[in-house]
């Protein structure tokens, strides 16, 4: 396959489903679903089950559909699902007309929580919160019985209608299932099935004023739909006993298969939704898409291609241990795919003016490009050279070291598909010394880049004609925190604390080639010798371009460890 298609590597998963197929199980068919809850935006996390979910159903020519579980309007909102919906088709995958919503079976769930009441096995619970979690017990403690366990049938279904029927209050009362408060999973220790939300929902409005439990809800909602493999992270493995009970004592249509696997973790990165919200709404980062975020509109901004990421799920695999995976991979993916795909073009980030004084005033030189060298087919463009031009400021130093190859006084250098220059004189702010301006000389024999003389340098340098410069705002994004394990326990720390002060760079002035005078949102690039860039879709408009950096051509944090240790 190639990258552009959603790839499942062989797992243990995949060896399941060949497995039940090849047995006829579900009568040969395969079935699955991604069900995020509509309560924030999708994460890289996220983007490892969609590519999952989607990817099985692909290859082994089954079904994924969308599924909403949104069964808590207190914290959901119709804004997330168009963003989960958006970034859904922007991985590059389908749910044809296979979109549901946990909402959608209410009035079901609501029946199927009845079955279990007429059979003895749910009860209306009088307990409040905290009394309920000291009546459960611990891990060495069994829990103790409430005293309103042994309600009878009758005096229960009545006070779940009334329940229904919104006669009491918030968290007055709960229905709860009647299994075993001595098991040795504390999950299921009469877990609590509906609870009362007095709270307007997204789709059904004020219908409800009751609504189920996440792990009441998503069994029957797998099972109502068909699905025939219920793939999860690791975190509800403990969760799947009560996934099972739930099946096995209602008239469920069918019993799907709980299969855990290792979630995402990945370093310099949190994924907690709850800790994102914080960033978010403490004003840390500039919304959900903000670039330096690890949500999919995030990574979608800062320029991430979809199928660099596809790529990157496929590269991790699937495990049944939680671990670690280095963001390095991640941004290798991304540069592994920009590099095949994005133009070269130069841009100049910190400018500073050279006047080449032997070339003839108001000449411009149109000069040959590469397109792209990994690109046979890119073709070449024209850039215009001209008697002022810009360089990295970095690429100049008055008193260079042994190893700078790079501009200086006296020095002689190559610019990029243009001539050799040397440089002749250093002009200074009198009252600061910065240095404002060069004045060189160029060698027209060397148009091209190369010396008919056979003469070498030991630098190229990249440029832009200061005549035909395109001004634009350039951010320079980087990792959000400074520490491999934002989320390690560090006494009087929070994840906060380590928040990296270097992740944007907002630099102004910067200057770059007129081709990319009407590049529009969502246009990439490489800027030559600087990274991999993208056009802001929030913030750019003709006329005032910003560029976010994407991703560094090379892993400079590599360098940087090396150097620490």
């Amino acid at each position: 396959m190639t990258e552009n298609e959603a790839t499942t590597g062989s797992n243990f998963i995949t060896t399941i489903i060949e497995t039940d197929l090849k047995a006829n199980k579900n009568n040969g068919r395969l079935a699955t679903r991604f069900p995020p809850e509509p309560n924030g935006y999708l994460h890289i996390g996220h983007a490892k089950s969609i590519c999952l979910n989607f990817g099985v159903a692909r290859a082994y020519n089954g079904t994924c559909n969308l599924r909403f579980d949104d069964t808590n309007p207190t914290k959901e909102d119709v804004e997330y699902v168009d963003a989960i919906m958006d970034d859904v088709r922007w991985l590059g995958f389908s749910w044809d007309d296979r979109l549901h919503y946990a909402s959608d079976y209410f009035e079901q769930l609501y029946a199927f929580a009845v079955q279990l009441i007429r059979a003895g096995k749910a009860y209306v619970e009088d307990l409040n919160a905290d009394e309920i979690r000291e009546h459960r017990g611990t891990l060495t403690e069994r829990g103790t019985n409430s005293p309103w366990r042994e309600r009878s049938i009758e005096e229960n279904l009545d006070l779940f209608r009334r329940m229904r029927a919104g006669e009491f209050e918030d968290g007055t009362r709960v229905l709860r299932a009647k299994i075993d408060m001595a098991h040795p999973n504390l999950i299921m220790r009469d877990p609590t099935l509906y609870r009362i939300r007095k709270t307007s929902h997204h789709r059904t409005g004020d219908t409800w004023c009751i609504y189920p439990m996440y792990d009441f809800t998503h069994c029957l909602s797998d099972s109502i739909e068909g699905i025939t493999h219920s793939l999860c992270t690791l975190e509800f493995e403990n969760n799947r006993p009560l996934y099972d009970w739930v099946l096995d004592n209602v008239a469920a249509p069918c019993h799907p298969r709980q299969i855990e696997f290792a979630r995402l973790n990945l370093s310099y990165t949190v994924l907690s939704k709850r800790k994102l919200i914080q960033l978010v709404d403490e004003g840390v980062v500039d919304g959900w898409d903000d670039p330096r975020m690890p949500t999919i509109c995030g990574l979608r901004r800062r320029g991430y291609p979809p199928e660099a990421i596809r790529n990157f799920c496929d590269r991790i695999g699937l495990a049944k241990r939680d671990s670690v995976v280095d963001v390095a991979l991640l941004e290798y993916s991304v540069r592994e795919n920009l590099n095949r795909r994005a133009p070269r073009v130069m841009g100049v980030l910190r400018p500073l003016k050279v006047v080449i004084e032997n070339y003839p005033d108001g000449q411009v030189d149109e000069l040959d490009a590469v397109n792209n060298p990994e690109d046979p087919d890119a073709g070449k463009r024209k850039v215009p050279f001209s008697r002022e031009i810009y360089i990295e400021r970095d690429d100049f130093m008055e008193s260079p070291p042994k190893k700078f190859f790079r501009l200086g006084p006296g020095r002689e250098v190559r610019l990029r598909y243009a001539f050799f220059v040397t440089c002749t004189d250093v002009i200074k702010d009198a009252a600061t010394g910065e240095v404002t301006e060069l004045r060189c000389t160029y060698d027209p024999a060397t148009r091209g880049g190369d010396a008919p003389d056979g003469r070498k340098v030991k630098a190229t340098l990249h440029w832009v004609s200061a005549a035909h410069a395109v001004d634009a705002q350039v951010r320079l994004y980087d990792r959000l925190f400074d520490k491999p394990n934002p989320d390690e326990k560090v006494e009087g720390k929070t994840y906060k604390d380590f928040i990296n002060p270097e992740a944007l760079e907002v630099l102004e002035g910067c200057k770059l080639e007129p081709c990319l005078a009407d590049a529009r949102p969502g246009y990439f690039c490489q800027f030559e010798r600087l990274g991999y860039f993208c056009v802001d879709s929030q913030d750019s408009k003709p006329g005032a371009l910003v560029f976010n950096r994407t991703v560094t051509l090379r892993d400079a944090w590599a360098k940087l460890k090396k150097k620490k240790s």
